[in-house]
């Protein structure tokens, strides 16, 4: 199977983006998509995964920060997941990773490349 994140960019506080995963060589519809991130200097943490049966969980990383902000959301016809970021904040500067796995997981069995997200004036 293959992932490929795209949508990041420089975006100013407050501000939206949507970052998509396209994925291929394998159904969509079976799997978990979990999103995660990789600030400068910190550890990989979870941000959401939404389940093969479109159930959203929060990773405890991150909960607490992008709960009622971030959203996951998937459109199987096209193989892509999305996830949606708003009110963002400088903190959420981060290289963003979605992964696929039949289960949410840390240790997903696809993962992107990665896409830059920069929140900053």
């Amino acid at each position: 199977g293959q992932l490929v994140d795209s949508g990041g960019g420089l975006v100013q506080p407050v501000g939206s983006l949507r970052l998509s995963c396209a994925t291929s060589g394998f159904t969509l519809k079976y799997y978990a998509i979990g999103w995660f991130r990789q600030a400068p200097g910190k550890e990989r943490e979870g941000v959401l995964c939404l389940s093969s049966v479109d159930v959203t969980t929060y990773y405890a990383d991150s909960a607490d920060s992008v709960k009622g902000r971030f959203t996951i959301s998937r459109d199987n016809a096209k193989n892509t997941v999305y996830l949606q970021m708003n009110s963002l904040k400088p903190e959420d500067t981060a290289v963003y990773y979605c992964a696929a796995d039949s289960q949410c997981t840390i240790d997903a069995d696809y993962w992107g490349q990665g896409t830059q997200v920069t929140v900053s004036s």
